[in-house]
């Protein structure tokens, strides 16, 4: 699932020497951090805007999914998790807690 974008995301960081500054709290605390600044993006919209805020920020909403998603995938990565196992994972309980 996650594969080819974990190497080239991997390759990217590599290639600058960025891991001397990732461990798990450093990626955890960004992964906040860029998780606020999605938020921040709805911060002042009512529930009757959203639709509208949406289709005007959908490219800024998508590069903080994307910020986002860059450092769970390097958390994943440095820790030894199978992030799309997880997923699935995470899923299965949800079904077996949440039956309709």
């Amino acid at each position: 699932m996650f594969n080819e974008t974990e190497k080239k995301i991997i390759a990217f960081r590599d290639a600058r020497d960025w891991s001397q500054f990732h461990n798990p709290r450093t990626l955890a605390t960004s992964i906040s951090i860029e998780s606020a600044e999605l938020l921040e993006l709805f911060q002042w919209a009512n529930d009757s805007e959203l639709q509208a805020l949406v289709s005007r920020k959908k490219g800024e909403i998508s590069q903080e999914l994307a910020d986002i998603m860059i450092y769970i995938i390097m958390m994943a990565h440095d820790l030894g998790i199978d992030l799309e196992r997880a997923i699935l994972d995470k899923m299965e309980r949800n079904e077996e807690k949440y039956i309709p």
